[in-house]
């Protein structure tokens, strides 16, 4: 990945994710020639989220999403997915830090059950 504002991005979700669950395990998977780093995930208990970079954005999904309360309306991708939902964040876009990690947090109970 190169260094801009994807990159930037990527360890402000990293960050966020490791401040609501320290115990998150990151993985990079689904290495591929296009990808030689591959896809960041994020396990506690199960898989919590990835985390993908693509040109115009970094999209955070998360594994079991749809199972998630969302008052502060993060999510904003895959919403008629079955089971996932997604955070699309482009250039300039802010995450909500506090109902982020709410989120991750909720994830991580939920693999719990």
């Amino acid at each position: 990945m190169s260094d801009d504002w994807r990159s930037e991005t990527v360890e402000r979700v990293r960050a966020l994710i490791l401040t609501a669950e320290p115990d998150a395990v990151e993985e990079a998977k689904w290495r591929k020639a296009s990808n030689p780093d591959g896809v960041p995930t994020f396990s506690c208990d199960g898989l919590v989220c990835t985390v993908e970079t693509y040109r115009d954005k970094v999209k955070v999904t998360f594994a079991k999403g749809a199972s998630l309360e969302d008052p502060a309306r993060v999510f904003n991708a895959s919403l008629d997915a079955g089971t996932r939902r997604a955070i699309d964040l482009h250039e300039g876009d802010d995450l909500p830090a506090d109902a982020f990690v709410e989120l991750v947090r909720d994830a991580v109970e939920l693999n719990r059950f």
